[in-house]
């Protein structure tokens, strides 16, 4: 039912299919849905992997919505610290393009921790060119002002209405989805993308906002999973195998 092929590249974050993109190792996808399911039922963060979103995104029809997902999976925001971003949020021009998150999670006071009621601002990199093309193009077709809020919603009830009706969209074109979708997975696919490509914990615990390296730390444990098959790890020997000559010494 699903249109996804077994072996597709992994590595572009907005889109599967750019022209532009550099094209890295091909991995099994098949084996990389064995391996989520496992993890989800150890009870790890549910993630979408980078083809599945490249399909979601092209069953949001519309550019203002479109862009909002792509926020989410290329900078790991909450839902709420995304409609909180304003034109002059981004930095696009230059070699280093960026997105100014306001961190909106409490936080619980600690020695040289910021309160509750204090502003915490994070910068996350925009290193997918692809993406940084359809911002900026979103904020020129809107003609998005600096104080101007990209997404002028008024709950999030409003994005999940969104995905709900590019999942039915999908769905009636035969594709679906092996996972539920809703604005956090995409926060969820953007932390495990960045496991997957070896960026440090530190530095992925930055990104995301997380307080505690602990919350950061879930997502490793999705690749432990799979370590002993890594390893060839096996517990059997062979029916002919005598490590013994002497069977008295048993």
């Amino acid at each position: 039912m699903t249109t996804f092929p077994l072996q597709i590249s992994q590595n572009s974050r907005s889109d599967a299919i750019s022209a532009d993109r550099v094209t890295y190792a091909y991995f099994d996808y098949a084996d990389a849905l064995a391996l989520r399911e496992m993890a989800a039922q150890a009870d790890l963060p549910r993630y979408l992997l980078a083809p599945e979103v490249s399909a979601f995104l092209r069953y949001v029809p519309d550019l203002r919505q479109q862009v909002l997902f792509d926020t989410l999976w290329n900078t790991g925001a909450r839902i709420n610290e995304a409609l909180a971003l304003t034109g002059g949020s981004f930095q696009l021009d230059g070699s280093r393009p960026f997105v100014r998150l306001k961190t909106l999670k409490q936080r619980q006071r600690g020695r040289g921790r910021p309160g509750k009621d204090d502003t915490v601002f994070r910068v996350v990199p925009l290193t997918d060119p692809h993406y940084v093309r359809k911002v900026r193009e979103f904020m020129t077709t809107f003609r998005i002002g600096r104080q101007q809020a990209l997404w002028p919603v008024l709950s999030d009830n409003t994005p999940r209405n969104w995905i709900r009706k590019a999942v039915e969209l999908a769905e009636s074109d035969s594709v679906t989805f092996s996972i539920p979708i809703s604005c956090h997975t995409f926060r969820h696919s953007f932390c495990m993308h960045l496991v997957q490509h070896g960026v440090p914990l530190k530095v992925i615990q930055a990104y995301a906002g997380h307080t505690r390296l602990e919350s950061t730390e879930k997502y490793t444990r999705v690749f432990a999973l799979d370590v002993g098959r890594q390893f060839g790890v096996r517990f059997s020997v062979p029916d002919d195998f005598q490590p013994l000559p002497d069977k008295r010494q048993i």
